[in-house]
């Protein structure tokens, strides 16, 4: 359902309960409250709380990716050149002549 198709359903719901205007007010409003949290739910919405533990989690989370990904171009390195200097011919590894 789109947001749209969301809140004409939700307007209409809310009109549905005020045609009804001969009732008490507190009645009126309990029924209004009840069609927006109704809404609301089906949103499935997160409190102000919820969300910024998750950003905080995510942000955390973020920077050890970052701080492993340094990690492994370091190591990467590290192996490229440990094989190239074993590629490398060496010239102290060469026996002395004999004389």
């Amino acid at each position: 359902m789109t947001p749209q198709d969301r809140i004409s359903r939700l307007a209409q719901q809310i009109g549905d309960r005020l045609q009804n205007a001969s009732q008490a007010p507190e009645d009126i409003q309990k029924g209004v409250q009840q069609v927006v949290r109704g809404a609301f739910d089906r949103l499935e919405l997160v409190s102000r709380e919820d969300f910024d533990i998750l950003m905080d989690v995510l942000q955390r989370t973020r920077a050890r990716v970052e701080a492993l990904e340094r990690q492994v171009a370091s190591l990467k390195a590290t192996v490229e050149a440990a094989s190239a200097a074993q590629s490398a011919p060496m010239e102290a590894e060469v026996p002395p002549a004999p004389r």
